[in-house]
């Protein structure tokens, strides 16, 4: 009944529209008020869960992330992906699907893959014959990438509140990524072929090798990131550091668009979204301890051991819940709520942390587009100003790809785990 409690006030929080942190906060302040009737732990446990090395690696890729957004590059990205298969059945899908997995890597976000993509692909689509809805909807689902390919905010948000390798995580990210982006692909040349409709003509060797001579150094940005922690050279932190560095070496002196205000631009909307997510964290780590002083972890385990689900019953049981829940919270919300609660029983249940954050990130990927909450919908909707059913619609089919993407991910860990551990990250 407590827990049921607690969850009924964070979730009537939630709804009135109240910051993510606030409505965290409120809640534990409140269960601390009531089980211990003072709240002096809190600063302590704050202040522990802030002063931590890991979280510069947020602004960080943020600034990363604003520079390359800032400097134009997903059009460089668009336009080789089009030029390289667009002239095949299919490709115009194919090259979005393309320049949305490449984006997401360099940008970690979602929102800003599906914006910035958008906005170049659909109109593209649309004139070679593409459907409508499905260009909404393979932009839409396209731009979801951006939780499970790393650098991800989300993924750096969950390894802080489990305390799992962001490194591994990273790496664990990069092949159920990748088998989610084919899975997009072949469906668009599957529906293409089926439909028929005009195709771009061929762009001729030239082309291409401009396109991709123009698009290099915005290819290359995830392999520096992503190759130095798998090589050893970075940590985490040191491979955020070094994106940063990289991106604006890139804008400054390849793309030769960016200058003082533009470096001022990007450094305060880093600091807005950082010092936002620093919030969150606080109020997380507050949530937490008030959960545990109630022994609200304890008691999920011991309720999991009496029903006698399993690793795998729990599972399944765990993400469709996190599914039900994706159609009404956003993801920061969702991973701050449950991980906690959660994260005892996966400790009894020996759980990889590390694949489960895979499932978790694309479980989230699934709640950017169903409604009625898909934030990653409503993006579309407000680039193309189509109805918004036409949007769900045509996002309904990645829906059902993402579905058999996760229960792929969870009737074979290893496609998750194989990667981080061959590169010397222990469990």
């Amino acid at each position: 009944m407590t827990a049921l409690l607690i969850f009924a006030g964070l979730i009537l929080l939630l709804l009135t529209g109240i910051p993510i942190f606030a409505a965290l906060g409120l809640t534990a302040t409140a269960i601390l008020l009531i089980f211990e009737g003072n709240i002096g732990s809190v600063a302590d446990t704050v202040y522990a869960h802030l002063d931590k090395p890991i979280l510069t690696t947020i602004p960080l890729f943020v600034f990363m992330a604003n520079v390359m957004i800032r400097a134009k590059v997903i059009d460089d990205l668009y336009d080789m992906a089009h030029t390289l298969i667009g002239h095949v059945r299919g490709g115009l899908g194919v090259a979005t699907v393309m320049a949305c997995t490449i984006f997401a890597a360099i940008s970690g976000s979602s929102v800003a893959t599906a914006l910035s993509v958008g906005s170049s692909a659909i109109p593209q689509m649309q004139r070679f014959g593409y459907p409508k809805r499905e260009a909404l909807g393979v932009v839409a689902a396209g731009g979801t990438l951006g939780i499970l390919i790393p650098p991800s905010g989300p993924m750096i948000l969950y390894a802080i509140v489990s305390e799992a390798s962001i490194g591994a995580l990273f790496l664990a990210g990069i092949i159920p990524g990748i088998l989610l982006a084919l899975i997009f692909a072949a469906y668009s040349v599957i529906s293409a072929t089926r439909r028929g409709g005009e195709r771009p003509p061929f762009a001729g060797r030239d082309k291409i090798l401009a396109a991709i001579r123009k698009s290099i150094w915005a290819v290359l940005a995830p392999p520096v990131v992503m190759g130095g922690i798998y090589i050893g050279i970075f940590t985490a932190a040191e491979a955020a550091a070094a994106g940063s560095v990289y991106a604006l070496l890139v804008a400054v002196l390849v793309c030769r668009n960016f200058g003082f205000r533009d470096l001022w631009h990007c450094a305060y909307e880093s600091m807005k979204t950082s010092m936002m997510v620093f919030m969150i964290i606080a109020g997380a780590a507050m949530f937490g301890h008030a959960i545990t002083i109630i022994r609200l972890p304890v008691g999920v385990t011991e309720m999991v051991s009496h029903m006698g689900l399993g690793p795998f019953g729990f599972m399944l049981a765990v993400m469709a819940m996190i599914f039900i829940m994706g159609m009404f919270f956003e993801s920061i919300a969702i991973i701050l709520i449950t991980t906690p609660i959660l994260l005892p029983t996966m400790h009894a249940l020996n759980i990889d942390l590390v694949w489960y954050g895979v499932l978790l990130m694309i479980n989230l990927e699934l709640a950017m587009i169903t409604p009625p909450v898909g934030i990653n919908l409503f993006v579309i909707k407000g680039i193309t100003n189509a109805p918004l059913s036409d949007v769900v619609r045509g996002a309904f089919p990645y829906v059902l790809l993402m579905i058999l993407g996760l229960l792929i991910l969870v009737l074979f860990p290893q496609l998750a785990t194989w990667l981080p551990y061959s590169a010397g990250f222990g469990r």
